[in-house]
């Protein structure tokens, strides 16, 4: 099981990928370029892992990372509504800009739950990197914090996607492209 036979059909290329990654990050080093402060790259773990690998090689800014374990899924295919923070930052956010990148934005309830937990910990603005959005899922507004802005990879249409980091039960992150998996490996 895991396999890319798996896998329905391919939605963005590994050139597809590497070509917007490029693009987004072009598009926030300029936007940076006026931060006179380190600004922190949070990326939202474990799906993000890829993309915040590659968006940041790329990035012409003095930067930091570090990781936020959040949890809404479980193995299904459905967010449970409920988000949870795992494990949390090591990086002291207090006064900074955050750029926080997610593997996908769907309902946007753990997105807006992680903006919140940021705020509390006092940054001054948050934007969002998403690899992937699916405004047509948007059950949650979400609202950036100063002077934040939305960055957006790709528009995604309503299929359960896995690939470039995203799994279903923790399986297919390391497949190089993002494709549609088949239902019946998750309707079984």
């Amino acid at each position: 099981m895991g396999s890319e036979s798996d896998i329905e059909r391919i939605l963005f290329t590994e050139s597809d990928i590497a070509k917007r990654v490029s693009d987004l990050a072009t598009e926030i080093s300029s936007d940076l370029r006026s931060s006179a402060d380190a600004v922190v790259f949070v990326g939202v773990a474990t799906g993000a892992f890829l993309f915040i690998a590659d968006l940041v090689r790329r990035i012409h800014a003095p930067i930091t990372i570090d990781f936020i374990r959040a949890e809404s899924y479980g193995s299904g295919t459905e967010s449970c509504g409920e988000v949870r923070i795992s494990c949390d930052l090591k990086v002291d956010v207090t006064g900074k800009h955050v750029v926080l990148v997610e593997d996908i934005v769907d309902t946007g309830k753990t997105l807006s739950h992680l903006i919140s937990y940021l705020k509390k910990k006092g940054v001054s603005s948050v934007s969002v990197c998403a690899f992937l959005d699916k405004p047509s899922r948007r059950k949650v507004e979400v609202k950036l914090v100063g002077s934040g802005k939305f960055y957006s990879g790709f528009e995604c249409p309503d299929y359960f996607v896995v690939g470039y980091g995203m799994d279903y039960a923790e399986l297919y992150r390391n497949i190089p492209y993002v494709g549609i998996l088949k239902p019946e490996m998750y309707t079984k």
